[in-house]
């Protein structure tokens, strides 16, 4: 199941991107978290990995491309899209080149679009896993789903004695 983060200062934004990625039925069953605080974004991202994050560009407290290019620091094989309504391509670019970002999507993005942007940036994160050593095998994929469906199932806690606490 893939992980999605997507960041925007603007919550009627963060709600319609969101909505998008719901709707799109080769995205369905992604885990979406949304934030409007870059700042908040990073702290979730050091506790918890995602594949792909999504970006503003243009946000009051830190820019998309510093964000993006903090976000490559802290998790190198995280994927990084960009999104934005500026005009203001040459420090667009700047941003993308710098921060490594894998596509700009221009504001008001049109649906197919952003799914397969999407798409192609969880087969970059896959890719750059496999290129770190870091993909998973088939056993811990399986591993991951069972948990997913059945929270619990993989982690037995045992007494001092080794028997089952339920």
């Amino acid at each position: 199941m893939s992980r999605i983060l997507l960041v925007d200062d603007e919550p009627n934004m963060l709600s319609a991107l969101q909505r998008a990625l719901r709707q799109s039925k080769p995205l369905a069953g992604a885990q979406i978290e949304t934030f409007t605080n870059p700042f908040d974004a990073l702290n979730r991202i050091c506790v918890c990995e995602f594949d792909l994050v999504v970006s503003d560009f243009m946000m009051p407290e830190m820019s998309g491309g510093e964000f993006l290019q903090a976000l490559k620091d802290v998790a190198p094989t995280t994927v990084r899209i960009m999104l934005s309504a500026s005009t203001d391509f040459k420090t667009a670019m700047a941003a993308i080149n710098d921060a490594h970002v894998f596509r700009f999507i221009p504001k008001p993005w049109q649906q197919s679009e952003l799914e397969q942007n999407i798409l192609r940036g969880l087969e970059e994160r896959q890719r750059l896993l496999e290129e770190a050593g870091h993909a998973p095998s088939a056993q811990d994929l399986e591993a991951q789903r069972l948990e997913e469906e059945e929270p619990g199932l993989l982690h037995v806690k045992r007494s001092d004695d080794g028997s089952v606490i339920l």
